[in-house]
């Protein structure tokens, strides 16, 4: 049986302004009420009917790989300021998407160092747009187009945004990458009033469906843009837990303490992997993708969590068998709060917060710019139906086949465990949108 590896974390990792929901409900997002500062003929996204190049690939799997460095970054410091028990929850995707927008408006060390953070080695800005078209495709597109008695939606809706202060320009070069590769809209705000925030906040409830609705609470009067990435993604489980299973009982946290909860329970032939260090389940949602469950045997789930990385998933997904046994899961709901990331992120060595060196050229004309500020708020909720979660993050930027049979496992999830929720794509396979911890449901 293959071991999973542990890595380092990455000394390069920025946010951008993101928000991811998963839900069990029908996705559907307002037309955004915001006005646009520039009209640009938007390309149609990159089909991926033949397969992906070199370069396609080795931006995939870099997506993924960032996103468990960042998950391994965030985790570490928000259980260092609240504690052995505290839960966790991020969505790295989102943060990736906007990341590599953003490399189009970064020149010089600071491009590479953006890039490679990404984990996109030898590759360019060009390159990493081509890819991230050619995922936004396969995740929002056939055969993700489900056909319904009420209407016809998509389970995964994805939408970009920068904001800019009204009164600059918005480089118009940018704006056209932004429209053909990442569905991007540029709307123009007047950052000195309370209107600013209001409409971001708006264009985060209108794109998960007013389950955030509120992340800034003003802005400080120099910031020039924000630039922001909301994800929403709609399904139930292939196979609902029986809510007549579903018990109350005892988990054991962090540190020696116990907290009653409910339970859920599925027995019979199932997604399971486990090796000398973990026990590890893949529920299906119905429509696609789903979410990994991972139960540490001897270290905690922070650990298990901060020491994942690319191979750790693909140990996970080719090795995953179907046996007969039990699962126990505990039904969970995580909620953040608004967390400020900036310590967290200068830490790791983000060149992007140095006022005296702005390095972000290319949003706005002729004015240099550097990250001010860094808030996220987070939400995950997970039930017998299926995965409700959500997550915004806001940089704000200033100027200046069956197998044979098997003995049965039973997967006792009454400890901390962590999880992965996926999507698919056919350039790098599964799509890490959501990584978390649950230390205390």
């Amino acid at each position: 049986m293959k071991t999973i590896k542990t890595i380092k974390i990455i000394k390069r990792i920025f946010l951008v302004m993101s928000a991811v929901l998963i839900t069990g409900l029908a996705v559907s997002c307002a037309e955004p009420s915001e006005t646009a500062i520039v009209s640009v003929n938007q390309a149609s996204l990159i089909e991926t009917k033949t397969p992906g190049s070199e370069a396609d690939i080795t931006a995939a799997k870099g997506a993924n790989d960032f996103a468990f460095r960042l998950s391994a970054a965030l985790s570490k410091t928000e259980m260092l300021q609240n504690g052995a028990e505290a839960n966790f929850i991020c969505s790295p995707f989102s943060v990736y998407l906007s990341l590599a927008a953003l490399s189009n408006a970064v020149g010089g060390d600071e491009k590479s160092a953006l890039l490679e953070s990404l984990g996109a080695y030898g590759i360019s800005e060009n390159d990493v747009n081509t890819a991230a078209s050619r995922m936004l495709y396969d995740l929002t597109s056939a055969p993700y187009v489900i056909e319904s008695s009420e209407n016809n939606f998509t389970p995964l809706h994805i939408a970009n945004a920068v904001f800019a202060d009204k009164n600059k320009t918005l480089n118009k070069d940018f704006a056209q990458i932004f429209a053909d590769y990442y569905r991007g809209a540029a709307f123009g705000v007047d950052f000195s009033g309370k209107e600013s925030a209001d409409a971001v906040n708006r264009w985060a409830s209108e794109n998960t469906n007013g389950l955030i609705d509120k992340i800034i609470d003003d802005f400080d009067p120099n910031t020039i843009a924000a630039i922001a990435s909301a994800i929403y993604f709609s399904d139930r489980w292939s196979s609902e837990f029986d809510k007549s299973d579903t018990k109350t009982d005892t988990f054991l946290a962090p540190g020696g303490a116990t907290v009653t909860t409910e339970f859920m329970l599925r027995s019979g032939r199932q997604n399971y992997y486990e090796d000398d260090a973990v026990q590890s389940t893949f529920l299906n949602f119905k429509n696609g993708g789903g979410m990994y469950v991972l139960l540490p045997k001897k270290e905690s789930a922070a650990d298990l969590l901060q020491g994942m990385d690319y191979d750790f998933l693909s140990v996970l997904r080719d090795n995953m068998e179907r046996r007969d046994g039990v699962l126990k899961l505990p039904k969970f709901e995580i909620e953040s709060g608004v967390m400020n990331l900036n310590d967290a992120l200068i830490s790791l060595g983000i060149p992007l917060f140095d006022s005296g060196n702005p390095a972000i050229t290319g949003i706005v004309d002729g004015e240099p710019l550097y990250i001010s500020s860094a808030v996220q708020k987070a939400v995950i909720k997970v039930d017998e139906a299926g995965t409700t979660a959500a997550a915004v993050t806001v940089e704000i930027m200033a100027g200046n086949a069956l197998e044979e049979p098997t003995v049965p496992f039973e997967m006792i999830c009454d400890k901390p465990f962590v999880f992965v929720l996926c999507g698919g794509t056919k350039d790098g396979g599964q799509k890490v949108l959501f990584t978390g911890a649950v230390n205390k449901p």
